[in-house]
């Protein structure tokens, strides 16, 4: 089984990207499941109906969520219809909307996509350690092939995720610090694992965020309202895995950049 996944996807110029650059990687990897994280594309705060049926309609097969899932109050009015949106399952049991692991089929094989949120320098919510346990053993039941989304601030928390799931699941791939990071690899029990998988988005701006307006919140230290910049250079964050159709381990995990200095090219 083939898979691609896009890092987070911020505002109007990383669903441009998805748009434009979707297909052409699609053509290149040949993915059978793609899977995306859009907790911050609308403008940078939670999503719409109308950006998750874009998704859909460019190709994507599921939409992750994060800490910004609740940020645009329209995902109260879809997220129980959105057959294909998951947010983090270790949010409050019993009062949150929506679900936390789905199931996609590809031929005679399907795949269980979990969304989790990490705690360290985050809300408080529960622990995702143990929810990856309770419905790692729900998805089990029914297939070998297993991706997390591991929704996190801390490389550590991260890593940790990743060396607890391994040999369980056939990927652990992090989102939250819009920072791709060179660590992709296979751990020694089977599973996919890279740290973060980068930002969707602006190019020029720190983390999807206007660089003036970060910069003067450090030189200043005085409360500075970000805004996502909706003009300007983009790169697309992702990363393609390959998982065997028997075993449910990874056979391979690398990461795709593209940008104005990583152009796209048909040649891997």
């Amino acid at each position: 089984m083939r898979l691609i996944f896009v890092g987070d996807v911020v505002g109007s110029l990383g669903r441009e990207m998805v748009h434009e650059y979707l297909p052409k990687i699609k053509k290149n990897y040949k993915p059978q499941v793609t899977i995306l994280n859009g907790e911050n594309a609308a403008a940078g705060r939670g999503i719409t109906e109308k950006i998750y049926k874009g998704f859909l309609q460019d190709g994507v097969d599921v939409v992750t969520m994060g800490n910004h899932t609740w940020d645009n109050r329209d995902i109260f009015e879809f997220i129980h219809d959105a057959k294909k949106m998951i947010r983090p399952a270790n949010f409050p049991e019993g009062t949150t909307p929506g679900t936390g692991m789905t199931f996609v089929k590809v031929n005679n094989h399907e795949l269980a996509v979990i969304n989790l949120h990490g705690r360290t320098f985050m809300s408080d919510v529960d622990d995702p350690f143990r929810k990856a346990d309770e419905l790692i053993a729900q998805a089990q039941e029914r297939t070998n092939k297993i991706f997390v989304d591991f929704h996190a601030e801390t490389t550590s928390e991260k890593q940790a995720m990743g060396w607890y799931l391994d040999g369980r699941v056939s990927a652990v791939i992090g989102t939250h610090t819009h920072v791709q990071t060179n660590d992709a690899r296979i751990l020694p029990e089977g599973t996919a694992y890279l740290t973060d998988a980068g930002m969707t988005g602006p190019y020029d701006a720190v983390l999807g965020m206007k660089t003036e307006q970060v910069l003067r919140r450090f030189t200043t230290q005085l409360p500075t309202r970000f805004e996502v910049p909706n003009e300007g250079r983009q790169i697309l964050s992702a990363c393609y895995i390959e998982i065997d159709d028997v075993t449910g381990k990874a056979k391979k995990v690398e990461p795709i950049m593209i940008n104005e200095d990583r152009p796209f090219g048909l040649d891997r």
